[in-house]
């Protein structure tokens, strides 16, 4: 792969991948335009790494909710200092049992992932669900905000959230879109809608990185190719921080209809691209 393409496809990861517009769906269509195959060698190793990135960077945005919450079960446990206030590590710890519980459904990906990862080629696929994946950003927009947080959500909450992160493992369907909307839907405040989503972002990409690297390694590596790979890596890494800081700003006090736009015309175009090509 050449330098000029990694950096590409590590920006467009980047940034779709914290955006509610499928980065998977941009990375199985833009493949499909370079000519670049999941089997070419390399390929697959380059895509877990980008995955990684983004993981780095949900982790660096949220580092202090992240320690926050650790330390209050530490606490619970007895492992860390308890403090005489309750409500100094109580909510914390409440939120970590909501995403355990937001989690546990993606163990049930396990039994259909191999026929998930054959979807990935099929572009008229993916740009369908790029075109379903816009209305569902637009159906979000139609949610009345609710009262609901960490304090108050109930488990049937988290586990309806974890069923969309489900849905969202395949190509096209944005895993940002479906969790905030089922946060919207069961009640959620916005704000804690897409902070939820994200940290439950950390044990998904975590098991599918693991996963998917396992499966990598198993293929022949372009290691010519691996100074281009660090370069992208770079760039997915910087433009996600960049895109999820520009999120917690600003996209969190405004509608998601842009984002729904824009899944329709680039879900359009790669249906019509593949016909034609």
């Amino acid at each position: 792969m050449s330098i000029i393409n990694a950096l590409f496809f590590g920006l467009v990861h980047g940034l779709t991948e914290i955006l509610p517009v499928s980065g998977s769906g941009h990375i199985s269509v833009l493949s499909k335009l370079f000519g670049i195959s999941y089997s070419d060698s390399g390929f697959a190793l380059f895509s877990v790494l980008l995955h990684f990135c983004t993981l780095v960077s949900v982790i660096v945005v949220y580092w202090t909710d992240i320690v926050s919450i650790v330390r209050s079960v530490l606490a619970v446990f007895g492992a860390a200092p308890r403090p005489a206030d309750k409500s100094a590590y109580i909510p914390s710890a409440r939120l970590f049992l909501m995403l355990f519980v937001a989690a546990v459904p993606l163990f049930f990906i396990l039994a259909v992932k191999k026929y998930v990862d054959q979807l990935y080629t099929n572009t008229i696929f993916v740009g369908i669900c790029l075109v379903l994946n816009g209305a569902l950003l637009f159906i979000s927009d139609r949610f009345t905000e609710g009262n609901k947080t960490g304090n108050n959500m109930s488990v049937l909450d988290a586990i309806l959230i974890g069923i969309g992160q489900c849905v969202a493992v395949i190509p096209g369907i944005s895993r940002t879109g479906v969790t905030v909307t089922t946060g919207l839907a069961t009640g959620l405040k916005r704000d804690f809608a897409f902070k939820f989503s994200f940290l439950l972002s950390i044990p998904a990409l975590f098991g599918a990185n693991l996963l998917n690297l396992i499966a990598a390694m198993k293929e022949p590596v372009d290691w010519h190719s691996f100074p281009a790979y660090l370069l992208g890596m770079v760039v997915a890494l910087l433009s996600g921080i960049g895109a999820l800081s520009f999120f917690k700003r600003r996209v969190l006090k405004s509608r998601l209809s842009g984002a729904a736009y824009y899944c329709w015309v680039v879900g359009a175009l790669s249906i019509i691209l593949t016909m034609i090509f």
